[in-house]
């Protein structure tokens, strides 16, 4: 018993390590989590669009699409009233609640929901603290969220906002802020996760050797060190990514975190490949082609049924080429605002580059967003 609590033990530190060094991984571990903490039958988490909106995006124990990519507006629902108040809010009934608006009644009959807790989600400072995002629990029955729930919840939280944080400094515009802050957690990934790796794989070891008679406790071990292994390998490579901060190197970095988003929200297999070595850009190049990726996958979740999609970056013509190819069936999106910035108005801004954007559709019913940049600005 001894053995299998230590074991359990390393297991948990494992699946922390994991969430620690990937946004969306956390985001989900996050649902997750407030199920396991409380006893909740479902568990999600809202990013927010804008101060004034948020979307559910990650969800954990529902059992239909009814809140999945819902959009809250503040004010509205419960997690309206949580962007409205910057507090926690909890009703016992959601649809019979006085203290709400019922905007969202039918999506939450529709997933058997009664009673409700929401959460912000706050990323604090030295001089101002603003939710970032809204947690919620959920039970499918009127029921009491006491007060060691919201505790509990609001440390869930907290976490939550530390890895958002770490987010929003990775995704930062400005050159000089990245540099800075991939610096710093190169140093502290090195310090703290690298010597806690080493730790867990040091107790592996000594575990093994003791557990050789209990075949079920040596399975799941076997387990544990193929997934310290590769922790190991993910952590080398954050390392070397953190450590070679030049364009060409962070622009495939941030493309492949957005399809692995993309893949994770929608559960539509999609994959990042790079054919070969781009040239080195400007920031408003990067900025560029990190949009045309962002508005190519939101067009294919809100307009395509898709069964998979490749996003390939590759120097083109003597530029670079970037291309975020889907199989749906669906007719394509019409040029227009999506995520603030629609086709028509990417193809602008790449004019202004000496460069085009353009949208498709391909012969076998799928959709193509296409962006070709030159790799020097026409003089």
């Amino acid at each position: 018993m001894e053995r299998s609590n230590a074991l359990d033990g390393l297991l948990r530190e494992r699946d922390a390590l994991l969430a620690v060094m990937d946004r969306v991984v956390a985001l989900h571990g996050t649902a997750r989590l407030i199920r396991e903490a409380i006893g909740a039958d479902s568990g999600f988490v809202a990013d927010l669009n804008s101060p004034d909106q948020a979307v559910i995006r990650w969800l954990s124990g529902t059992r239909t699409h009814e809140l999945q990519n819902l959009i809250v507006p503040i004010g509205q629902g419960i997690g309206g009233r949580v962007l409205a108040l910057g507090k926690p809010v909890r009703v016992s009934d959601y649809v019979s609640s006085p203290t709400i608006t019922h905007q969202f009644d039918a999506q939450v009959r529709g997933e058997g929901l009664g009673a409700m807790l929401a959460v912000p989600i706050v990323s604090k400072s030295e001089d101002s603290e603003r939710t970032v995002a809204v947690a919620y629990a959920a039970m499918r029955k009127a029921a009491d969220f006491g007060d060691d729930a919201v505790r509990t919840i609001e440390s869930i939280a907290d976490h939550a906002a530390t890895a958002l944080h770490i987010a929003t400094v990775a995704e930062s515009n400005r050159a000089d802020a990245i540099t800075t802050e991939r610096q710093r957690m190169r140093s502290a990934l090195h310090d703290s996760v690298g010597a806690l790796l080493f730790s867990i794989g040091v107790q592996v070891r000594d575990l093994h050797e003791s557990i050789r008679d209990n075949p079920a406790l040596d399975h799941r071990l076997r387990r544990l060190e193929s997934d310290v292994s590769a922790a190991s390998s993910a952590l080398r490579e954050s390392l070397l990514a953190l450590s070679e901060s030049t364009p060409e190197r962070a622009l495939p970095v941030e493309l492949a975190e957005h399809v692995r988003s993309f893949e994770a929200r929608t559960g539509v297999p999609a994959r990042f490949v790079q054919l070969a070595p781009v040239s080195p850009m400007d920031a408003e190049r990067t900025a560029l082609l990190i949009s045309v990726v962002r508005e190519g996958l939101l067009n294919v979740e809100k307009h395509a049924r898709a069964f998979s999609v490749v996003v390939s970056l590759g120097p083109c013509d003597g530029g670079v080429q970037l291309v975020v190819a889907d199989d749906g069936t669906s007719e394509p999106a019409a040029p227009g605002p999506s995520t603030g910035m629609g086709v028509r108005t990417l193809a602008e801004r790449a004019a202004r580059l000496g460069g085009r954007v353009s949208l498709v559709r391909d012969d076998d019913d799928g959709c193509t967003l296409r962006a070709w940049l030159p790799n020097v600005e026409p003089r």
